[in-house]
């Protein structure tokens, strides 16, 4: 009996499926060091391998809901568990109790083909550093509040310096008609190249988070940002991140939104 084309190829591609392998998951603990009133730890797989975002940024999104991809469960001591979780590199939020968030990252590619750059990178030049921080003061933005949290050097490629950005905007915005009240606070990615003797920012820029929600209670939040929890290798195998909650919170040398 002789087989179309087109099913010859339905075979073939029903075979693959057949005998294909599930993508490897891994158990993930997150131990916290005992710390109390932690309500959620969550990841984000925000990229893909080429720094693009795998799910478009929702500007409703809430600060006390952030869309995760996963959910671990607490199983006691301050301990939080994700049963299977997929291969990919996460970065974990953490909720806690009297408004908390406490959120890892990594630096995704600005401009195509580039590289990630690790969150816990450095800039090794206070001098390039703090000019790029007195750009950015120095610079129009529609946003209030412009602040530079963190700056690292790419390994790849000495010319290029990104920043962590928080813009956040508490004064009178063009949401009050049908929003009294209402206040921004967005986290990007900037990107300062090196290019004829001097540092430009680029024009593009990678957005992680926009939130809207009323000013009073937007200051009244703690919103950092560690690189300990950011690009986390799932494998398949095991991983145990040791993470002393309270020690980090403490330290007060995190960087993003403390109330004010």
């Amino acid at each position: 009996m002789s087989m179309t084309r087109s099913a010859f190829a339905l075979l073939i591609v029903g075979c693959a499926v057949l005998g294909a392998r599930p993508a490897p998951a891994a158990k993930v603990v997150v131990d916290l060091g005992g710390a109390k009133g932690v309500t959620t730890v969550g990841v984000l797989n925000r990229w893909d391998q080429d720094g693009n975002h795998r799910k478009p940024v929702n500007p409703k999104a809430k600060i006390d809901a952030p869309a995760l991809d996963r959910t671990a469960t607490n199983t006691g001591a301050g301990k939080w568990e994700f049963k299977d979780l997929p291969k990919g590199t996460y970065d974990l939020v953490i909720l806690a109790g009297n408004r908390v968030r406490i959120e890892g990252w990594q630096y995704p590619p600005v401009l195509e083909f580039d590289p990630f750059i690790p969150g816990d990178g450095t800039v090794d030049d206070k001098d390039t550093e703090e000019w790029i921080v007195d750009d950015i003061k120095k610079s129009r933005h529609y946003e209030n509040k412009v602040v530079p949290l963190y700056l690292a050097r790419s390994k790849e490629d000495k010319n290029v310096i990104r920043v962590l950005m928080m813009l956040l905007r508490d004064k009178t915005t063009s949401y009050e008609g049908h929003f009294p009240g209402a206040a921004t606070i967005r986290h990007e990615v900037w990107q300062y190249d090196w290019a004829y003797g001097g540092w430009v920012k680029n024009k593009r820029t990678k957005v992680l988070d926009r939130i809207l929600m009323h000013r009073n209670e937007l200051r009244q939040w703690t919103w950092l940002w560690d690189a300990k929890l950011g690009g986390i290798q799932v494998e398949g195998q095991p991983v145990t991140i040791q993470y002393d909650m309270a020690e980090r919170l403490g330290s007060k040398k995190l960087k993003g939104l403390y109330p004010y």
